[in-house]
């Protein structure tokens, strides 16, 4: 039986697997190695480490975790979690299982990228979800919001802080943009082009060109997709969490969730998506697991 489980090895994850090693809690943190942004070249916006490769900042950290005998890391995937009495127990895709007595879902999100040709190859460097991770290194220069409706003219307009060229492309979806919204973008000389899109093109390592179905172009340096898309881990579910409609989990205090003994930390969570946040969250699991583990011991005879 181990103080906690982990299921996620990304910034929430080996931040909570930290501090509670620091704490000397048995840890078992479990991570399928497949993060969500394997293919991002660099992290940005982390504090002491802006611009850091994913892959290095998550090597670091598992280095870091070696100094903690009471952490153990395993590369697996978890099939299935369940309440187990008072606890947790998991089940990896080979069979074996582990019991915690609380548990942390740093599972993170998976992103549906709409089918557009293109949009897989320049995922990570010129195809991205977040402007303030993201929009600095394209600044000044053509950027396009991908989606439709208030929430895409949203975007577009949260583009103009890195650049004045920015244009909304509704992919054939006209009909979803208010005149309000399309006003608003046309006082703020953001263009809009409600054209179906064929692909994305560019010198394969850059985006430089989205291309409509009617052969017509327009200069992309970085296009940015609209809030969604994205997909919990199924263990969420399993274990009975509220969701919200965005498919995030609406965790409380200490990123605790409705279901007691369990956190959800990092991008499943209800906070903006940065990575040096979900490591906060992480931490803060990992207090409140302490804590409470701890007030049960002292309670003890």
């Amino acid at each position: 039986m181990h103080d906690a489980i982990i299921v996620g090895g990304g910034p929430a994850g080996l931040n909570a697997a930290l501090i509670l090693g620091r704490c000397r809690r048995s840890v078992l943190l479990i991570d399928a190695g497949e993060p969500r942004n394997a293919a991002t070249p660099r992290t940005w916006g982390l504090f002491t480490r802006d611009g850091t490769a994913p892959a290095d900042l998550r090597a670091q950290a598992r280095a870091d975790l070696d100094r903690y005998p009471s952490v153990e890391c395993r590369t697996a995937e978890v099939t299935r979690a369940d309440r187990d009495g008072d606890a947790f127990a998991v089940v990896l895709a080979d069979g074996a299982t582990a019991r915690g007595r609380r548990l942390i879902l740093a599972t993170g999100l998976r992103q549906d990228l709409p089918a557009v040709a293109g949009f897989d190859t320049y995922w990570g460097r010129g195809v991205h979800t977040c402007p303030y991770c993201d929009g600095y290194e394209s600044r000044d220069r053509p950027l396009v919001a991908y989606g439709h409706g208030h929430a895409g003219a949203a975007l577009a307009l949260e583009l103009t802080v890195w650049s004045r060229d920015v244009t909304l492309c509704t992919d054939d979806r006209a009909d979803t943009l208010s005149e309000p919204d399309r006003a608003r973008l046309a006082r703020n000389g953001i263009a809009v082009a409600d054209g179906a899109v064929a692909r994305l093109t560019g010198d394969g390592t850059a985006a430089e060109r989205l291309v409509f179905a009617d052969g017509t172009g327009l200069p992309c340096r970085a296009l940015f997709l609209t809030p969604g898309g994205c997909r919990p881990s199924p263990l969420i579910a399993q274990l009975g969490c509220d969701l919200s409609p965005k498919g995030i989990v609406p965790t409380g205090e200490y990123e605790a969730t409705n279901v007691p003994g369990l956190y959800v930390a990092g991008d499943a969570s209800r906070r903006v998506q940065f990575a040096v946040v979900a490591a906060a969250e992480g931490a803060m699991a990992a207090f409140a697991i302490n804590t409470e583990l701890l007030k049960a011991e002292l309670a003890r005879p």
